[in-house]
Parts: C-alpha cells; sequence; structure tokens
C-alpha cells in the first residue's frame, strides 16, 4: 500500500502548499536520542561541550537526560564534536546551541535537528564541564569572544537529570 499512501499524501502536500514534494524518513529501532552541547562567537570560535542522552522518554518530552552518554566513547565524541565544529564555522553560526542525532543499534548517527538556543537540560553539561553557559551565552550576544577553547573543555564525572514529572490527581 505505499505507493497508494505515498500518491495521496503527496496530492494533499500539493493542494496544501502548491508542492507536491515529500520527504521520507529512516525509521530507526531502538534509537537513541544524542545531542551535542555547542557554543559559538561572531569572531570563528566554536566549541562543542560533549553530548547528552536524552531518550527515556514519553510522549516526546524528556523524561532524563544524561552526560556523558553511555554510548559514546572518547574518540567518537572528538571526531563528532570537530565536524560539529567545523561545521558551525563555515556557517558562521554565533550562539549556544544543541545539535541533535539519532542513533540506532548498530551506532550509526542521524542528524536529526538544531536548537538555536540553550535547553532545559543544560545544567547536565554544566555540571560535567564546570562552564556557565548562560554567562557565556551573555558573552557571545555581547559580540565577546568565548571565555574558554576546546581545549580547556574537559568532562568529568557524570550527571543525570530528572525534571519533575506531575502527578494526575486521580493517580495520587
Amino acid at each position: 500500500e505505499f505507493t497508494q499512501k505515498f500518491r495521496e499524501a503527496s496530492l494533499e502536500a500539493d493542494k496544501a502548499f502548491s508542492n507536491p514534494g515529500l520527504y521520507m524518513e529512516k525509521y530507526i529501532v531502538d534509537g537513541r536520542h544524542i545531542e551535542f552541547q555547542v557554543m559559538a562567537d561572531a569572531f570563528g570560535n566554536a566549541v562543542h561541550l560533549g553530548e547528552r542522552e536524552c531518550s527515556a522518554q514519553r510522549r516526546h518530552q524528556k523524561l532524563i537526560e544524561e552526560s556523558p552518554s553511555p554510548v559514546m566513547d572518547p574518540e567518537l565524541r572528538r571526531d563528532l564534536g570537530e565536524r560539529i565544529r567545523a561545521v558551525l564555522r563555515v556557517i558562521g553560526y554565533r550562539n549556544a546551541g544543541t545539535i541533535e542525532f539519532f542513533r540506532d543499534a548498530d551506532g550509526h548517527l542521524y542528524f536529526m535537528e538544531v536548537n538555536a538556543r540553550l535547553q532545559v537540560e543544560h545544567p547536565v553539561t554544566e555540571q560535567v564541564t564546570g562552564r556557565d553557559l548562560v554567562t557565556e551565552q551573555i558573552r557571545v550576544a555581547a559580540n565577546e569572544t568565548l571565555s574558554f577553547a576546546q581545549d580547556g573543555i574537559e568532562m568529568n564525572g557524570h550527571s543525570i537529570e530528572c525534571p519533575f514529572i506531575s502527578i494526575p490527581s486521580w493517580a495520587k
């Protein structure tokens, strides 16, 4: 039934947007949600502050965030982080941000999205790097240079955040 459903979706897109084009996404079984914290200034300086694992979710809301991810090794973190930094410099990115990926069961990473802001999970990264990301974001917004370089970022320890989950009154 794929061919028929594709045609139907294409017609719907054409009617709604005057464009019948569709995107297909790879379905990832047992995937993991990995996000890299980044920061870049207007002077070509870009850093990554490691990754967070945000796979435990309910209704597309993150339940647990941890850093570092238990499935990322130091070599992969360094290599992917360097590629991310290179892209940030090429596009002239300037802000705090989060680059998000899905990781499949075989360890392949697939780009998902960029959030051009600090996310609520940023304290997890602050805990393991010892860097104040809010202050750094204010510095970047004030057109100042980053106060640290990539070689000054070390990940120490492990941090886990569990946001408050409200319990419905009927469940109490």
